[in-house]
């Protein structure tokens, strides 16, 4: 039976905010349009270029920030290397010289305001998340590519097969939670390590810890910066940012000069609940803050969900991993067995529903993070596989039906808060498994992903991240959050 192979770097991407379907990935389309225009030694040869947008790219486009994803892209910059702080400046000077220099180095003509249409009331049939790039050439041809934005940062180009990853063969082939929990049970491996040896299969295991380390430490810095920037989001929304002052209020007038000692005036603390919750609530806000601000985040597995896998790792490694005897690295073998297994479960249901809030609502983002972050808890805290993937199961069954509905196309009202709750659903999800017999379950996890996906069918598309129901139409645009 063929597969689709998806690594652990392909749920966890280092980017921008503050949304991988429509940021994250219209940028990367763009990078991959001008390899294409590359490879066709076509690039010089451009004299103008339009982009067009259509469905939820149109609709939540500039709420989202795809104008500008494109035009970065198509600058040639690198989301995950780009300096967040000269975004504003650069797409400034675009507008202002109404000049674009492709990849860096061949400069055409470019007007913002013309080049980049939003059609708001087209769709094409294969992904609402659509954008085309039509380019002119000296020789009076043209050429259109249009590619799809599918969720998590992933994008695919209209014509090509769904063969990602074809080429890979993996030792343990997985599509749905049925064939993990078959390879778990034959080798006797936890679900991370199972996900490890395939891993092995793209490159040597020093550097997938390597990079996964990489990932906490974005992760890590994106909570510490979130917890200590105070003020208003961009967008007009003027939502106050909430995780500076939570921070301030609990740690009191405790001293710490960098992550490390932040984590220990943390743990100084205490652990009674009310003071846990709070944390957990500080980190997740802190991170989508950070995200709503066009700040550098690692899509988890989207954007718009990224706060909740590093505010339950953090409260694992906080609150729960420490030991007087653990050795660094002993921490790090956590954080890499967390990842490792919410990566896993984030395939299966990128391969058996979606992950696209354009294709699912809310339940395909917060949703599938928040079983991501419950069997990863649930691993590193002793469960079994079963119990793990029982604890996947609850998280989601419990956000089905979620709509995405962001007021402005902004992802702060409700995204922000979706994530403490993601977060905190996650925890509660491991602990009822942990404490139940999954042979008593009455629903798989792979029946909760075919449940999912029939219910984003059903969805009406205006609660599919178009900002044309729900809150988006029932709040004015004036209100602040409190």
């Amino acid at each position: 039976m063929s597969h689709e192979s998806i690594s652990v770097f392909d749920m966890f991407k280092i980017g921008v905010g503050p949304s991988s379907s429509h940021t994250l990935g219209p940028w990367r389309a763009a990078g991959i349009f001008l390899q294409s225009l590359e490879n066709k030694n076509l690039l010089s040869e451009v004299t103008s270029l339009e982009v067009l947008l259509y469905g939820s790219l149109a609709k939540t486009g500039i709420g989202h920030g795809t104008d500008i994803a494109v035009q970065l892209g198509l600058s040639g910059d690198d989301p995950v290397t780009f300096d967040v702080n000269n975004i504003a400046s650069k797409i400034d000077d675009i507008k202002s010289k109404k000049k674009l220099l492709l990849n860096g180095m061949h400069e055409i003509d470019f007007d913002p305001n013309e080049d980049i249409e939003f059609l708001y009331t087209e769709t094409l049939p294969y992904h609402p998340n659509a954008l085309t790039f039509l380019a002119a050439f000296k020789n009076g041809e043209h050429l259109a590519e249009t590619y799809y934005s599918i969720g998590g940062g992933f994008v695919k180009k209209e014509g090509e097969e769904d063969d990602q990853g074809s080429n890979v063969i993996l030792p343990f082939p997985i599509n749905d939670a049925d064939d993990l929990l078959h390879w778990c049970m034959k080798t006797g491996f936890n679900i991370s390590e199972v996900v490890m040896e395939n891993e092995n299969t793209w490159r040597p295991e020093k550097q997938t810890r390597e990079g996964l380390l990489k990932i906490w430490d974005v992760m890590a810095a994106c909570i510490y910066r979130g917890c200590h920037t105070p003020g208003l989001l961009p967008g007009g929304l003027n939502v106050k940012r909430r995780a500076s002052s939570l921070n301030k209020k609990l740690l009191a007038d405790k001293a710490y000069e960098d992550f490390n000692s932040w984590i220990t005036a943390i743990r100084s603390g205490g652990n009674n609940f009310k003071y846990i919750l709070d944390w957990v609530s500080c980190f997740a806000l802190a991170v989508n803050e950070e995200n709503a601000s066009f700040g550098r985040v690692v899509t988890a597995p989207t954007n718009g969900a990224a706060g909740v896998i590093p505010a339950v790792l953090a409260y694992y490694i906080i609150f729960y991993a420490d030991d007087a005897n653990d050795n660094p690295g002993n921490i790090e073998d956590k954080i890499i067995r967390f990842l490792l297994t919410a990566a896993e479960i984030g395939s299966i249901f990128k391969k058996g529903a979606t992950i696209s809030a354009a294709m699912g609502g809310c339940q395909a983002e917060i949703g599938v993070s928040s079983s991501m972050a419950a069997a990863a808890l649930t691993e590193c805290l002793g469960g079994t596989q079963r119990q793990a993937m029982m604890a996947a199961e609850i998280a989601m069954e419990h956000h089905l039906g979620m709509t995405c509905d962001p007021i402005g196309g902004l992802v702060q009202i409700p995204c922000i808060e979706r994530n403490t709750m993601g977060a905190i659903k996650a925890i509660t999800a491991s602990q009822l498994a942990l404490q139940s017999a999954p042979d008593y379950a009455k629903v798989s996890l792979d029946g909760v992903i075919k449940t999912m996906w029939d219910t984003a069918m059903d969805m009406n598309s205006k609660y599919k991240e178009t900002a044309d129901g729900g809150l988006a139409i029932n709040i004015p645009l004036s209100l602040s959050e409190c």
